[in-house]
């Protein structure tokens, strides 16, 4: 079995630092020299995407791929959304509105994919930059804003892109709510029929 990830996100979040964590292949990735106002948050930049491999236990695997953050490239979102079976959304809680980061990528998705029908985790980084904000505020915006994916609120999980341990534990909960929706199709069906 051979599912599809697909790591989204602003600029700087940690998407393709978190699937070089991870990759049992060398990650094939489209960074070039930030030339804009990103290079004031990184020196290089995504801009079509990054590709790694996570072999699982027997001959199955999860593709990752990384989405570009920057809204000028979003044509790559239409490619990549329609072959992901799950979304991992990275946020940098060190940003300076990181719940409005949040919505504009949950609107990008739902654009995209109508009905909140893939399963999504969010994986948050530089909590370390900012411990005077807790990690809640996220559950409690989404749980405010009654936002579902595949019937549940997403899990949020403070995840140090660097550490490979940090990133499977992120992938563990993906895989879980795959395999949730695999076995009860009617279910995640009549969910996404309810979200819209």
């Amino acid at each position: 079995m051979e599912w599809t990830i697909l790591f989204m996100g602003p600029v700087g979040a940690g998407k393709t630092q978190a699937i070089q964590s991870i990759s049992d292949i060398e990650v094939l990735n489209t960074d070039v020299a930030a030339t804009d106002e990103i290079r004031q948050v990184k020196s290089r930049t995504t801009v079509s995407m990054d590709v790694g491999v996570l072999n699982l236990s027997g001959n199955d695997k999860l593709r990752l791929y990384g989405a570009p953050g920057q809204d000028r490239f979003d044509f790559m979102w239409d490619i990549l959304l329609p072959q992901a079976k799950g979304l991992v959304l990275m946020l940098n809680h060190a940003s300076a509105d990181p719940l409005a980061e949040l919505d504009h990528y949950l609107q990008a998705i739902r654009e995209r994919v109508p009905g909140n029908r893939l399963p999504l985790v969010i994986g948050v980084t530089h909590v370390d930059k900012n411990p005077a904000t807790p990690l809640s505020i996220y559950t409690q915006h989404l749980q405010e804003k009654g936002v579902l994916f595949c019937g549940v609120v997403p899990h949020v999980i403070a995840v140090d892109a660097r550490i490979r341990n940090h990133v499977r534990y992120l992938l563990l909960i993906m895989v879980a709510q795959m395999e949730m929706a695999k076995r009860f199709p009617v279910v995640s069906a009549r969910v996404a029929v309810a979200a819209l």
